[in-house]
């Protein structure tokens, strides 16, 4: 394997992907059975890559799991590989990604580190939300998807479908997967469109370690018509016939008198699929025996003593072994490292495409300049410690060679977030086991060792100073869920604080921080995400018991107009003076700035043209801007509108830092702010630098932002989930009563075989035990998922007394030991 990791040409990097339940750990199992890490009598039962207690318990995927497998293939497939490849040993590095959407944030994780994805689609439920979006997110960091219809045992044996049916299903799903492709791929990677007759899709049966691929059944025809494969397999998808009495193909399905022809997919791959489970199913072993044994398959006298259901499964994987078809679609189609970074590279490098990393990245060169990424923390074996999950880009990644740890706030030239320390080891995970390796050349995925003290969830390892990050990824879920923890022993707190340093790294999307008042608050992307890393906590990463608070739903302020006035704040000497006003930034630039579409490191003439063409905006005012906060990245805006003040620069990074600080602080109960600019209308300043030190500057800048924000007729913004609740007909009483209880708006109602699929918004704050009450008020005939969709303004104003917004903020207010009522005007704004 160590060998092959230098031939990038022969190496996969692939994640599988799929919403919850559809079967991609399953399914795993026959790939890593193939290649010899388990028995092929275990696939489709262990979940091998659900290693979790937590996982096995539940039933699904929680964190992603990485496998580095050996396989050998056939001359005769190696020499279909339309990429370059060199000899026919293959190493496939396979991460296995949850399904969940609280999940989501390590399905971003594994597609960073791999080129290819395995979909895997329900074939009774079809494409579903979080297969959209997982393939959404597959598609922007281009990645090359081929797709899996999984279940088909379902279709066959417990839905009893007809061929044509059965055939009708699959054309549906895989047009599904289509338009999700053709409408999020950006075109640079070419058709990503997936189509059976290219080979690209793969039907199978997870549970029973069965699959196949129609270049498995057109290489079995053509050797016994004698004709290429590569055209039959063009005849065995789509409307295409056969004649039998003109022993020729036909696209009218009638023949010359009018009788019905059979379709090409049903006659020669579905017919003896059919006719081996119609005979397994009424228990006639011989028939079934005599059936394999034209096909050139046996079974083992164990598998011929079965009946019903298990000769099904064991005919058919003899048959059609799983592992085979999913190892030629992986292999045939999904691009090597070489291939895949020439087109990913821009999307990845955030330094200029021209320089020796840019160059390495592009050409997957192992002789280039190291550049790693590391996406994620995995737990290792010593408790505490973590392994970290890399791709190496470009160069050769050596341990004990001191290199230079990029954390995700490094700029060239600075030394924060840089450390120059040595990589102590680097593994890879075979089986649950890792084994070590001595170096890891451009294209490898790879786990390192010694350098989780360094970086906290992710960062860039490289050997070459100049070198600039490998970008941060953007996550589909946010952190809106929040709990308070406090320990029940108060001597036990360190080991509190240690388990949330833990935690904090085993997971990218949670959140630890510690309040003004001193509570510990962990936010997640929802509630089964939190429960389960707080599980995580208490056993594993802190040890201890805890006290953990109801769920709180975090809150953003905002404003909903323009101040009525310019607001003043003097500084305590009296001798500076900042006039502002806030206003509203508008819906589609604050999530612009979110989804990092406008981005605080543009160049400021490249920004100022896309929100003057797509925003509206006049191009000398967004020139202007100063800063993006809180965290210099966040979605509100500082700008500098003073004409001919002399002094705006030497006051420029005490002003900023006033803006950091308030926009993470809201003036109505110290949420964040988000969709806010404020505009420094008008300065006084003194002209000795000597009073313009910071601290005569911060605090009125920070006053009189907020008594802007005052003057603008503030507001709170509250998160809201789109639910999607798949339920039969007679179930629909129950779910909209549940909805409208709990200030729930349906926005969408279509059938899809058999069942309806309810699209709602349901504000998170009133999401806490519905899942529950939905089951109870349907009989539990309902199931839903859930997905943070969009902040929305809440009807009402904070300054209304007695009004629900009002008792919003009384409560956090309340919740984090400040007074209850928000300060007046008048505590900020200062009179002439």
């Amino acid at each position: 394997m160590h060998a092959l990791m230098g031939k990038a040409t022969n190496v996969r990097n692939m994640t599988v992907i799929a919403h919850v339940d559809h079967g991609k750990s399953t399914l795993t199992d026959s790939l890593v059975s193939k290649a010899g890490i388990i028995a092929s009598s275990k696939a489709g039962e262990s979940r091998f890559t659900d290693q979790l207690e937590e996982e096995k318990e539940r039933g699904i995927t929680i964190v992603s799991t990485a496998v580095s497998m050996y396989f050998e293939l056939e001359k005769d497939t190696v020499s279909q590989i339309k990429q370059k490849t060199d000899g026919h040993s293959f190493l496939v590095n396979l991460i296995d990604s949850p399904g969940h959407v609280d999940f989501s944030s390590e399905v971003t994780a594994a597609l960073r580190l791999t080129d290819g994805a395995l979909v895997v689609v329900d074939c009774i439920e079809g494409v579903a939300s979080q297969t959209e979006t997982v393939l959404r997110q597959a598609l922007g960091e281009r990645i090359v998807p081929v797709v899996v219809i999984n279940k088909v045992d379902r279709a066959l044996l417990e839905l009893r479908l007809s061929k044509e049916d059965l055939y009708q299903s699959f054309l549906r799903t895989i047009e599904s997967v289509n338009v999700i492709i053709s409408t999020y791929s950006d075109g640079t990677t070419g058709d990503l469109q997936v189509y059976p007759d290219k080979g690209t899709v793969a039907f199978a049966s997870g549970l029973h370690g069965w699959g196949f691929t129609l270049r498995q059944f057109a290489n079995r025809y053509a050797k016994k018509f004698g004709v290429d494969p590569e055209k039959l397999m063009g005849k065995l998808w789509g409307d295409h016939y056969w004649n039998p009495a003109t022993s020729k193909w036909t696209t009218d399905p009638t023949d010359a008198s009018g009788v019905p022809l059979e379709r090409a997919f049903n006659r020669f791959v579905l017919d003896p699929i059919f006719a081996i489970v119609d005979a397994a199913s009424q228990s006639r072993p011989d028939a079934v025996k005599g059936m394999l044994g034209k096909l050139g398959v046996k079974l083992s006298p164990d598998e011929s003593r079965l009946e019903g259901r298990a000769l099904v499964k064991a005919a058919l994987k003899a048959f059609l072994p799983a592992g085979d078809a999913l190892l030629e679609l992986i292999v045939l189609h999904l691009p090597s490292p070489v291939t895949a970074q020439r087109y990913r590279a821009a999307t990845l490098y955030e330094g200029p495409s021209d320089d020796a990393c840019a160059r390495g990245i592009t050409s997957c060169d192992p002789e280039a300049p190291l550049v790693c990424y590391v996406a994620k923390m995995v737990p290792a074996p010593e408790r505490g410690r973590f392994f970290a999950l890399a791709r190496v880009f470009s160069g050769t990644l050596r341990p004990r060679v001191p290199v230079r740890i990029q954390g995700p706030n490094y700029r060239p030239g600075h030394k924060d977030d840089l450390f120059i320390k040595a990589i102590q080891r680097a593994v890879l995970f075979i089986g649950r086991g890792t084994e070590p390796i001595e170096s890891a050349p451009a294209g490898s995925v790879v786990a390192l060792a010694g350098i989780d003290q360094f970086l906290v969830k992710s960062g860039t390892i490289t050997s070459d100073e100049a070198a600039h990050n490998i970008r941060v990824m953007k996550f589909s879920v946010s952190p809106v869920v929040q709990v308070a923890v406090e320990v029940k022993n108060a001597a036990d707190l360190p080991k509190l604080v240690e388990g949330l340093r833990r935690l904090s790294k085993s997971d990218q999307t949670i959140q630890v921080r510690t309040s003004e008042s001193g509570e510990h608050i962990v936010a997640g992307a929802g509630e089964l995400h939190l429960e389960v890393c707080l599980k995580a906590l208490q056993s594993e990463y802190a040890g201890i018991p805890l006290k953990i608070s109801p769920p709180i739903v975090g809150y953003r302020e905002t404003v909903k107009a323009v101040s009525s006035s310019s607001a003043l704040a003097k500084s305590a000497s009296k001798h500076n003076r900042f006039y502002t006003c806030a206003e509203p930034l508008g819906e589609a630039l604050t999530d612009a700035i979110e989804v990092g579409k406008i981005n605080a490191s543009d160049d400021t003439k490249t920004r100022a043209r896309a929100l003057a063409d797509e925003y509206g905006w006049d191009s000398a005012t967004a020139r202007k801007i100063w800063c993006f906060g809180p965290d210099t990245t966040g979605p509100n805006l500082l700008l500098d509108m003073t004409k001919g003040e002399q002094y705006m620069n030497s006051v420029k990074d005490a002003c900023v830092a006033a803006f950091q600080w308030t926009t993470k602080e809201g003036v109505l109960a110290e949420e964040p702010m988000r969709g806010v600019q404020v505009h420094i209308i008008d300065v006084k300043l003194h002209s000795d630098a000597v009073h313009r030190g910071s601290g005569q500057i911060m605090p009125p800048m920070r006053r009189s932002t907020y008594a802007a924000c005052l003057l603008a007729d503030p507001g709170i913004q509250e998160p809201v989930y789109q639910v999607e609740i798949q339920c039969p007909e007679s179930a629909l009483g129950g779910v909209y009563s549940t909805l409208s209880r709990r200030r729930g708006q349906v926005f969408a109602e279509e059938p899809i075989r058999g069942r309806t699929v309810i699209k709602a918004y349901l504000p998170i704050a009133e999401s806490f035990g519905f899942d529950g009450e939905l089951r109870s008020a349907t009989a539990g005939r309902a199931f839903m998922q859930a997905v943070f969709d969009h902040w929305e303004v809440m009807t009402g104003s904070p300054l209304e007394k007695g009004g629900r917004v009002e008792e919003i903020v009384r409560d956090i207010r309340t919740r984090k030991g400040l007074k209850p009522d928000i300060p007046p005007l008048e505590a900020f704004l200062d009179r002439l």
